[in-house]
């Protein structure tokens, strides 16, 4: 992805990124329900690499599926490549874990930027404690062929109610994840970027007593030329 675009989202909100893509009619694109391991203090960002599991068929599930190297699991965690993050279509259930601390550390080693799951991991407290963003809805210990069979690779999948194209720039926050079509990542990280720096000028103005009423959003002049003399001050 462009590395400008990938600083510039490190450093925003997923909210304010929402507010951006619901100005351009994308009302669906925070995966719902998941939050992070271990806050990292700086963004997850990276283009999506999927993978998509469906519901675990027994006869196709035994324990000794993990032995065969053509496995879906173990095949998306030794081809995402360096930069991406890993997004898994689990169904929006962790009856049965996504991956474990094992996978999960492997996937970081090859220079992963993240992992998201709508379900959940197992070995979580240890995969909180990675260097790698990661990010899922609990803890699950029971292996994924238990209850899911990983099926595809790097296709369109929905995350949490969210639809995630291979390519498109995941960014997570301390609170939540989001997904930006990949054809537009670069227009809404510059309006993005512009928009905290108001925010935060707006934040400031609120902690010193302001009201709200014309100034978020910004609808008087005397607003707007504050603004002005604020930014300059700050240098942004």
């Amino acid at each position: 992805m462009n590395e400008e675009t990938r600083a510039k989202l490190k450093g925003v909100s997923v909210a304010t990124l929402a507010t951006a893509l619901f100005k351009r009619g994308l009302r669906h694109q925070v995966i719902q329900g998941v939050h992070p391991l271990g806050w990292k203090g700086e963004n997850m960002v990276g283009p999506a690499f999927t993978l998509r599991y469906i519901p675990a068929r027994e006869d196709r599930n035994p324990l000794t599926e993990f032995r065969n190297p053509e496995h879906p699991q173990r095949v998306a965690i030794e081809t995402c490549p360096e930069g991406h993050v890993m997004v898994m279509d689990s169904r929006k259930q962790a009856l049965a874990a996504s991956a474990g601390d094992i996978l999960i550390t492997r996937l970081m080693k090859r220079g992963g930027a993240g992992v998201v799951t709508d379900g959940g991991f197992r070995d979580a407290h240890n995969i909180a404690e990675l260097a790698m963003p990661a990010y899922h809805t609990r803890p699950s210990s029971p292996t994924n062929l238990t209850n899911n069979e990983a099926i595809a690779l790097n296709e369109p999948i929905g995350c949490g109610d969210a639809p995630v194209f291979p390519g498109d720039i995941v960014v997570g926050d301390a609170d939540c994840v989001i997904v930006i079509p990949a054809h537009i990542a670069d227009e809404v990280a510059d309006e993005a970027v512009e928009m905290t720096v108001y925010e935060d000028f707006v934040l400031e103005q609120v902690q010193q007593g302001a009201a709200i009423i014309g100034l978020y959003p910004c609808t008087r002049d005397e607003h707007q030329a504050a603004f002005a003399e604020w930014r300059k001050r700050q240098g942004r």
